[in-house]
């Protein structure tokens, strides 16, 4: 019996440090989205911003955001002083800048700065709303 609670911890454990799933790159990203019916998530981040890492270390480690953005939505963060390649016009004058995508194409203007995990997450019951609103549209 021992053992099976120790096997269920170390999964549990295992499961919640898995942390966000991000694709690799823009394309990847777009192509993603598109194919699985999915909302894109587009963070833009800076290493050296404190904001960005305060964004990192609370938002986007909460085990709730994690499990709405792993099932909901197709996920990309760029840090821009790595120079990625993504459309410059959604840089936003600042970082973090969090956009949320349909077919390539902004739903709303970003949502900048180090959003907490509560508004964050009704941020995203919004944008799932709107896509799938937009989604029935067609």
């Amino acid at each position: 019996m021992k053992r099976i609670l120790v096997m269920l911890l170390i999964g549990c454990t295992v499961a919640m440090a898995a942390g966000i799933k991000w694709e690799k790159d823009y394309a990847t990203a777009v192509k993603q989205s598109k194919t699985l019916n999915k909302p894109m998530m587009f963070v833009i981040s800076n290493h050296n911003c404190r904001f960005c890492v305060q964004f990192d270390n609370t938002t986007l480690k909460n085990p709730k955001v994690v499990q709405k953005l792993n099932a909901e939505y197709v996920n990309l963060l760029v840090y821009v002083d790595e120079n990625p390649v993504f459309p410059r016009e959604l840089l936003a004058g600042g970082t973090p800048a969090t956009w949320f995508l349909k077919d390539n194409t902004p739903m709303f203007q970003p949502v900048m700065g180090a959003v907490d995990p509560e508004t964050f997450l009704n941020a995203l019951t919004i944008v799932k709303k709107e896509y799938a609103a937009q989604t029935q549209k067609k």
